[in-house]
């Protein structure tokens, strides 16, 4: 019999598929904190805007997912995002682990993990090839996102 944890992260990337951020968010708890490598942490309405802005943005957009396990307190899954990275037309496969911590049927940690530096040489190409393992590219490629993030909940209000 399945865990109902491994169910909510099941829903979790079932939405993601279908690109219904309002779904995926419903999975986290109030106070859920999320992090990968390109945002850092994100906590609260943050991490819910994250999904809505990137499910709003994806272009060429496909998700894969498996692997799914969860008990009463913690879970894991591993998936892949395909898509078209927006500020330069190239396409992206992106293969992440996932880690999630549960209360109450709800998710309240999130962590993403995946290479920053093969993101980089599909996203940047030749400049993340040369320089995207890099810590100054690195840290440029986070505030990029974050600063796409705070704009994005600026048009939000």
């Amino acid at each position: 019999m399945t865990h109902p944890n491994t169910e909510v992260i099941q829903r979790f990337y079932e939405a993601f598929q279908r690109r219904d951020a309002e779904a995926m968010v419903a999975c986290y708890a109030d106070d859920i904190v999320f992090s990968d490598p390109a945002f850092g942490e994100l906590r609260g309405e943050a991490a819910r805007d994250m999904w809505r802005m990137l499910v709003q943005r994806a272009r060429d957009f496909s998700l894969t997912f498996g692997d799914v396990e969860a008990n009463g307190q913690a879970g894991s899954a591993q998936w892949v995002a395909r898509y078209t990275f927006s500020q330069t037309g190239r396409t992206v496969v992106n293969r992440i682990e996932a880690r999630f911590v549960f209360r109450d049927g709800l998710i309240v940690e999130h962590r993403d993990s995946f290479d920053l530096w093969r993101w980089a040489r599909q996203a940047l190409g030749l400049k993340g090839v040369v320089l995207g393992w890099t810590p100054f590219v690195q840290g440029a490629i986070r505030a990029q996102a974050r600063k796409g993030l705070d704009g994005y909940r600026v048009k939000r209000g």
